[in-house]
């Protein structure tokens, strides 16, 4: 089944670009160039990734990305003309999965939205039995669930490849390099900083358990925590 993604972005120019490339690659496409129609949209629809402009009228791309994020956990793709790393962040922090400076080439953006679906796509190789569990934690690898205890939380797509791929291997510590490459499999300017929001992210998602799920090894990096 071809995965459905909605581009937003108020230049005619990039959503026409973006969408002749995505679907170039099989994918299903929409656009909206208005802030609050995308919304409306986004909310209503059933996507499987938001290509994302950060500088929209009316409602910007950030405040749409804080108002998504208190109930669902489709990933999101920011797309914006400023580089500057406080934006990268903030974009990261509202529970944004990656970031794309414009002018991009198609091919990179391709990459990344690739990218992105896989670390929230079951693996061919799973099984509906396939999961991983750690004291009252238990991630279904197939469905893309997370249970702590009797509740289930929202991770985004690179959340939870993060959290796997420190439960997968219990005790051992995992440096920020280690972790980028699990999530983001192509060449970019991801820095440690964009894993340690993830972290924080990860970190106040559980926060309703009452637990913290990841130990920080200072200077070296992360870890399952014990529980």
């Amino acid at each position: 089944m071809s995965r459905h993604i909605l581009v937003i972005d108020d230049e005619a120019r990039i959503r026409e670009v973006v969408q002749y490339a995505l679907e170039r690659e099989g994918f299903s496409v929409s656009a909206e160039g208005d802030g609050a129609a995308a919304l409306a949209r986004a909310e209503a629809g059933d996507f499987d990734l938001l290509v994302l402009d950060v500088m929209l009228p009316g409602v910007d791309g950030l405040e749409i990305c804080r108002r998504l994020r208190r109930s669902s956990s489709t990933p999101i793709l920011f797309l914006s003309a400023r580089s500057d790393e406080i934006d990268r962040v903030l974009g990261l922090e509202l529970g944004g999965d990656d970031y794309l400076s414009k002018p991009f080439s198609p091919r990179e953006l391709v990459a990344r939205v690739k990218a992105i679906l896989r670390r929230g796509g079951a693996s061919e190789e799973a099984t509906p039995s396939q999961s991983l569990r750690h004291g009252p934690i238990a991630l279904d690898l197939e469905r893309h669930q997370i249970c702590c205890g009797a509740l289930e939380l929202s991770l985004t797509p690179t959340e939870f490849g993060l959290l796997a791929a420190l439960l997968e291997r219990p005790g051992v510590v995992l440096s920020r390099g280690q972790l980028m490459r699990r999530a983001y499999d192509y060449d970019n300017l991801v820095t440690e900083r964009t894993i340690d929001t993830h972290v924080r992210r990860i970190r106040a998602k559980f926060r309703p358990c009452g637990l913290d799920p990841i130990a920080t090894v200072h200077g070296v990096g992360y870890k399952a925590a014990e529980l």
